[in-house]
């Protein structure tokens, strides 16, 4: 599956999974959304109370246990961890916080524009942006140091607290909360959205797909493997839509999407930037967290509070628009992860040698 071939069959099936999910519930142009399906859980866990998005959603379950399962079996589960987990995990935060002011992840930034609309042509012009001032810290130094080898038990519960958010859906005790309208009332059969997580999760696991390290690759070294995975999403998502009546273009009135194209390009520079500093964009985290990698889980409980934070501070965007809170949180954040560039980075160590060297002498 290293081979071009494989990553563009990997996007044809991610493409025509996500528009079967959305003809067998889930809301349109929203096959799959990382962010989105994150801060449904989140709701549903209780950890926000926006009623309109509380679902545990089964395809994140099954993407994490896909590509559990594919990395076992290819001896490719490695349990490590241990580097800078408070940055990851603010990192984690703020890359949510950019993905819900766009209202999307970069996954579902390619079905909206596959879906018509053209909101995302805005957006993946921020995230390429944000990719680009990733490389620049990359360019400079940028590292959050090595990780270290862990026990098995470390790598194996992430995987086992997917399996044990699986029972919860399935049993629906009390204490889990389930939307009555809005997206999150939206969804497909369980049975149909945890077999497309399965299927996504082992075959990204196998092509290591991700929109950010496509984007990176091509800019850094002429490189077209991974990019390619995301233009035969968008191609065979769009065929899908064509096929099944759910094209839609324009900028106007576009499902669970806003028209703002200012805070639509500056959320999704910052989910781009946060991305390349974590090494891999939203779903590429859940991937390398099922393989193992504890910085990567850290990443995501991360993103998890970043969700309860953008739903009970009134960050996340709506169809109406971003709210005052969201535009002042992401100018804050893009403070934050330019400090964090800095910091982890040979720019800030080399000034502090010149320094010492001039007090010295």
């Amino acid at each position: 599956m290293e081979s071009k071939k494989g990553i563009i069959f990997t996007g044809a099936i991610v493409g025509v999974i996500a528009v079967l999910l959305v003809k067998f519930g889930n809301p349109a142009n929203m096959g799959f959304c990382i962010a989105c399906f994150i801060r449904d859980i989140a709701g549903g866990l209780g950890m926000h109370r926006a009623g309109v998005v509380q679902y545990l959603r089964p395809e994140i379950m099954g993407l994490v246990l896909g590509a559990f399962i594919m990395a076992l079996g290819k001896r490719e589960f490695n349990s490590r961890g241990g580097s800078s987990p408070f940055i990851r995990f603010t990192l984690g935060i703020i890359v949510m916080i950019g993905a819900l002011m766009f209202l999307g992840c970069p996954l579902r930034m390619v079905l909206r524009l596959a879906g018509g609309d053209l909101n995302a042509i805005v957006g993946i012009v921020g995230f390429a942006a944000g990719i680009g001032l990733g490389i620049f810290f990359l360019n400079k130094g940028f590292s959050l140091k090595r990780s270290y080898k862990l026990s098995k038990t470390e790598g194996f519960a992430f995987p086992i607290i997917n399996v044990f958010l699986l029972a919860l859906l399935i049993s629906a005790p009390a204490f889990i909360f389930f939307s009555e309208k809005g997206p999150g009332k939206m969804h497909a059969p369980i049975m149909i959205a945890l077999v497309a997580g399965l299927i996504v999760g082992a075959l990204a696991q196998r092509t290591r797909l991700c929109m950010v390290g496509g984007i990176r690759d091509l800019i850094l070294f002429k490189d077209t493997y991974l990019i390619l995975g995301f233009i035969s999403i968008f191609v065979f998502a769009l065929i899908g839509n064509f096929a099944l009546g759910y094209f839609k273009v324009g900028f106007i009135d576009q499902p669970v999407a806003h028209a703002d194209a200012l805070w639509n390009f500056l959320g999704m520079v910052l989910c781009g930037w946060g991305s390349v500093l974590l090494g891999g964009c939203p779903m590429r985290q859940l991937i390398l967290s099922a393989e193992g990698n504890t910085d990567s889980v850290i990443t995501v409980m991360g993103m998890f509070v970043g969700a309860a934070i953008c739903h009970n501070f009134g960050l996340a965007s709506s169809p109406k628009g971003p709210t005052p809170n969201g535009q002042i949180a992401v100018i804050a954040c893009f403070v934050i992860v330019g400090l964090i560039g800095y910091f982890n980075s040979e720019m800030s160590s080399i000034e502090s040698k010149v320094k010492g060297d001039v007090k010295i002498g």
